[in-house]
């Protein structure tokens, strides 16, 4: 397959794929989409793995998510860097962050396990993928405290300044179907003003699928609908959408595609 573009965060293991994971795999692959799967739990972080091991063109990160966080066991740090370090289609630690919406997990615990997270990937210096909903200012002093410059923020629903802020500290943002809603005129405001050298693309899926598909599970090929809409925002193609995403993808994740095509 040649590679055009990359879905920067889609959840291919979850459960929601179970009756026709591989059917979705092939659609995207026809498309000529990359895959980046991240983990949320640390079993999910295993099948994350064990899917982009099987898979051209796919690659993995591992991580917990913060409504997980209360769940982190002492060796599984140790597991995360084990993975990054033995398996070469492991690209990073993800997805990782706060989330004070839900509180599923105590934002205390959150913080803990966020900054032992990001820690390790400056560590490793591999780059990170953040969750992060109604929790800015908290996860801006953890990234601005740890230090470490390679990570993205992904699925974007912020604010131009908390935009502003991690773009000039070198990290990316990533943009899902959520762009394409109908009241997303902030978000795409913000997308308007991204350095292009700072822009991803993701589905989240199975979660935001894009407008016209809306409400519907989500699936890597309607990345493409995502790319659309950011081409009218920045004023480009989307031939040119595509190569500059797909270009940002492969720098901040150190994404070897040519070996795996």
């Amino acid at each position: 397959m040649t590679v055009k573009l990359i879905d920067s965060h889609c959840h291919l293991q979850d459960p929601a794929f179970d009756g026709d994971r591989d059917d979705v795999y092939r659609r995207a692959q026809q498309s000529g989409i990359g895959l980046i799967v991240p983990g949320y739990t640390m079993p999910s972080s295993k099948a994350a793995v064990a899917f982009a091991c099987e898979k051209n063109d796919t690659w993995a990160l591992v991580g917990i998510h913060p409504h997980d966080a209360k769940e982190r066991r002492r060796s599984d740090l140790d597991q995360l860097s084990e993975w990054v370090a033995h398996c070469d289609i492991v690209a990073g630690i993800g997805e990782i962050g706060l989330d004070y919406h839900y509180n599923h997990s105590l934002p205390e615990v959150q913080r803990t396990v966020f900054l032992e997270q990001l820690t390790l990937a400056r560590e490793l210096n591999v780059a990170a993928s953040v969750h992060t909903r109604e929790a800015e200012e908290d996860t801006w002093q953890i990234i601005r405290t740890v230090g470490h410059r390679r990570g993205v923020i992904h699925c974007f629903t912020g604010t131009p300044e908390f935009a502003q802020r991690v773009v000039e500290f070198g990290w990316s943002i990533s943009f899902s179907g959520a762009v394409t809603f109908k009241n997303a005129h902030d978000l795409r405001k913000v997308a308007e003003t991204l350095p292009f050298d700072r822009l991803l693309i993701e589905t989240d899926a199975p979660y935001l699928s894009p407008v016209p598909w809306r409400g519907q599970r989500n699936e890597p090929m309607r990345v493409i609908r995502v790319a659309e809409v950011l081409a009218a925002l920045k004023n480009c193609s989307t031939e040119q959408l595509f190569a500059v995403t797909m270009g940002n993808a492969a720098t901040l994740f150190s994404l070897a595609i040519a070996s795996r095509e």
